[in-house]
């Protein structure tokens, strides 16, 4: 106790010190500054001295950082020692590990996603095997989190998993050593009907635009005369490989960005400086409100310069750049210093985040006060609101019964069985479940404890809810209970009602166990209803020039 009274008192001496000596004026910010520091620094000594329990000084000061970075924006973060390893991760793609996605399924540790030619892998694990213990450790019941910092560690050290599988008796180990683990921004491209190429960017790490690159000109080699560029979902990340990515598709010297922030200094036009691989082609670009921050500056850059035909739905709205700035003890804080402004001179900003209301929340910019600017070619578009698409195409929207599957792990647990029993299928573009094969998941099923609830149950529920409350439940009840019988009834049915989706959410998963992520994508070009209207754009005669040169 007596060692944190002193270093509590010696903070307080330091700041206080440094502060006094920096700054004389008292009406200058800074002086406010040094005040307040001094009052947490007193603040924190009592605390720490007179505190009816111990507390931890790094919980404390942890919170206290957090909190205050909290009232500026999502994204302006303190990273200490310990987080900086994740961090790193998320801005390089690159870790010390098995190479496998591992998440709960059922209270286990499952493997998700063996990346291919990585140490799991190589090492044979399937997706569906279950990880009871790390080096000999049980980590049933344990934290995702913990399990994840289990698996990572110093490139070249072993370890050990011990695996439950599907169809086998008994738990057997895994030695593995762990690699470097780069995580592919590329998961998968490729040709589909024979003159589309399809290229499905994931995230923005090191090397996002040379993956781009290469991926562009092997399509090209292999006869693509359109290309798709997938970017739903992409959540972000470098601000070099956002302009690398773009400058695939726009020629040399082309303007991609600008930064503006309080120091003026930083602010500055980033450009293309490569040549780029084909300003020409004919390219489609995915988006959806999981498009943000570097990928809605690629999707920006070629709707502004009428590079290509954006189709999806509006992205998330994330026009704030971040940087990391050292502090001590190795740790970081990543924050917010400009915002982007793209070609036409928008920015997508969606949010304010510098003036809140009054109970601290933020809301969207208002359509009304979004301010419109124009393409290359003239075509309007808005700022403030993320970037619209050029053509909106409805999102799948999956049934309850459907949802009610994945969520409950049967289509997940069907797909592992059903690898266990065939050892072989055809390729992702050719493997359908027959109708005897649903069958069969039917009555595998029936011994399950299938969980689901429509709106409409839902809704319902909170009518009687309601009536119970109004005291109307009595004169209301034969309605609702025959209500609710007939929803009931309706229910029984759901299985075959959605047969078709519940099909392709059931062959997705099993491709997933023989072509991994690729199966996955590949097997969604017949029924995605993005890709089925950039090939609608493509095949319809005169349309896709049509919608990048505007009539005046």
């Amino acid at each position: 106790m007596k060692k944190r009274i002193i270093r509590g008192s010696l903070l307080m001496l330091v700041i206080g010190g440094i502060f006094s000596l920096s700054f004389t004026e008292p009406d200058d910010k800074y002086f406010q500054i040094a005040k307040s520091l001094d009052i947490f620094a007193t603040l924190f000594k009592e605390v720490n001295t007179y505190y009816v329990d111990e507390v931890s000084p790094d919980d404390m000061v942890k919170s206290g950082i957090n909190a205050m970075l909290s009232s500026l924006d999502p994204y302006t973060d303190f990273i200490s020692e310990d987080e900086y390893d994740d961090f790193r991760t998320i801005t390089t793609g690159q870790y010390g590990g098995i190479g496998a996605l591992v998440g709960k399924r059922d209270g286990y540790s499952t493997i998700i996603m063996p990346f291919k030619d990585f140490p799991a892998y190589r090492a044979g694990l399937q997706i569906g095997d279950k990880v009871t213990k790390i080096d000999g450790k049980d980590i049933v019941g344990k934290y995702s989190d913990n399990i994840s910092d289990l698996l990572k560690g110093p490139v070249n050290t072993p370890i050990v998993l011990t695996i439950e599988r599907y169809g086998v008796e008994k738990a057997f180990d895994v030695p593995l050593v762990r690699e470097k683990i780069t995580i592919n921004n590329v998961p998968f491209y490729g040709l589909f009907q024979s003159d589309i190429g399809y290229i499905r960017l994931s995230d923005f790490t090191t090397d996002a635009g040379k993956e781009v690159r290469n991926a562009l000109t092997d399509l090209k080699k292999q006869g693509a005369k359109y290309i798709v560029l997938d970017l739903r979902g992409n959540p972000g990340g470098l601000l070099d490989e956002a302009i690398n990515v773009s400058n695939a598709f726009v020629k040399k010297g082309s303007e991609i960005v600008t930064t503006k922030g309080k120091v003026k200094d930083w602010n500055k036009a980033y450009k293309a400086y490569q040549d780029a691989v084909d300003t020409e082609i004919p390219l489609a670009v995915l988006v959806n409100g999981g498009s943000a921050s570097a990928a809605e500056i690629v999707a920006g850059v070629i709707q502004d310069y009428d590079r290509g035909v954006l189709i999806g739905r509006r992205t998330f709205g994330k026009g704030l750049v971040q940087a990391t700035r050292p502090l001590a003890y190795n740790s970081q804080l990543k924050i917010t210093t400009a915002k982007y402004y793209i070609p036409s001179g928008r920015c997508i900003q969606a949010i304010d985040y510098a003036h809140r209301n009054p109970d601290g929340s933020v809301a969207k910019i208002p359509d009304s006060l979004m301010v419109a600017f124009k393409t290359s070619k003239g075509r309007v578009v808005f700022d403030g609101g993320g970037v619209n698409p050029d053509i909106t195409a409805e999102m799948i929207e999956y049934a309850p019964v459907t949802l009610g599957l994945v969520n409950g792990n049967h289509v997940f647990d069907y797909a592992t069985k059903y690898h266990f029993e065939h050892k072989t299928i055809p390729s992702p573009a050719a493997f359908k479940l027959s109708d005897e094969e649903f069958a069969d998941f039917k009555r595998w099923l029936a011994k399950r404890d299938l969980k689901y609830s429509s709106a409409m149950e839902r809704s319902l529920d909170g009518f009687e809810a309601s009536a119970k409350k109004e005291q109307y439940l009595t004169l209301l009840e034969n309605e609702i209970q025959q209500l609710r019988s007939q929803l009931n009834k309706m229910k029984s049915t759901d299985l075959e009602q959605f047969k078709d989706e519940i099909k392709e959410v059931l062959e997705e998963e099993i491709l997933s166990r023989y072509y991994f992520e690729a199966g996955i994508i590949e097997s969604s070009f017949s029924y995605d209803p993005d890709i089925l209207e950039a090939v609608k754009l493509f095949r319809a005669d005169g349309r896709y020039t049509e919608l990048l040169n505007p009539t005046n």
